[in-house]
């Protein structure tokens, strides 16, 4: 798996997690409590920081970075990641900040200083512009995103529930 340290940084991953040898895990980028990060994944956290919570998986094909400083924000956009959070296949973080209990859906992009509430569910192939910042509690859709409903008791259950099932699906791989 390759692990890689940027300018003396160099990425904390904790003992439980899983990642996948063909992801790729750069500078500064911390992974909480049983992260899984699978194939072809790349976690760039070069210019900025990346946080990720306990139990999020990240799939297939995603690419998650950050926006270092600039005049008008000295602090840059870094990349936070609640817990128990499922990023679907080929999804675009970019300096964005997300809650706990959210899906981000397969081919979504999701970028610079968006935030996204607790449970929430961004549709497939959706587009979060940057600045936007989605309730707790809806199912947003479309390029760009529009809040579209209120997430329904079940639904809202099946957000912890992906975390587990990806949990379990690691542990089969280990």
């Amino acid at each position: 798996m390759p692990i890689r340290p940027f300018q003396n940084h160099v990425p904390e991953i904790h003992e439980t997690c899983f990642i996948d040898n063909t992801a790729v895990i750069i500078g500064r980028v911390s992974l909480a409590e049983q992260v899984n990060v699978w194939p072809l994944v790349a976690v760039r956290g070069d210019v900025n920081h990346i946080r990720i919570g306990a139990r999020t998986n990240i799939q297939d094909g995603s690419v998650l970075h950050v926006t270092g400083a600039r005049a008008h924000k000295p602090e840059g956009s870094p990349l936070i990641i609640g817990e128990d959070v499922t990023v679907g296949h080929k999804v675009i973080l970019h300096g964005c900040t997300i809650g706990n209990r959210v899906l981000v859906g397969m081919g979504a992009v999701v970028l610079d200083d968006a935030v996204i509430d607790d449970e929430v569910m961004v549709g497939a192939g959706s587009m979060v512009p940057p600045g936007k910042h989605l309730q707790s509690g809806f199912l947003y859709l479309g390029s760009p995103v529009k809040q579209v409903r209120v997430l329904t008791d079940e639904e809202k259950a099946f957000l912890k529930q992906s975390a587990v099932n990806y949990i379990n699906l690691a542990q089969e791989y280990q």
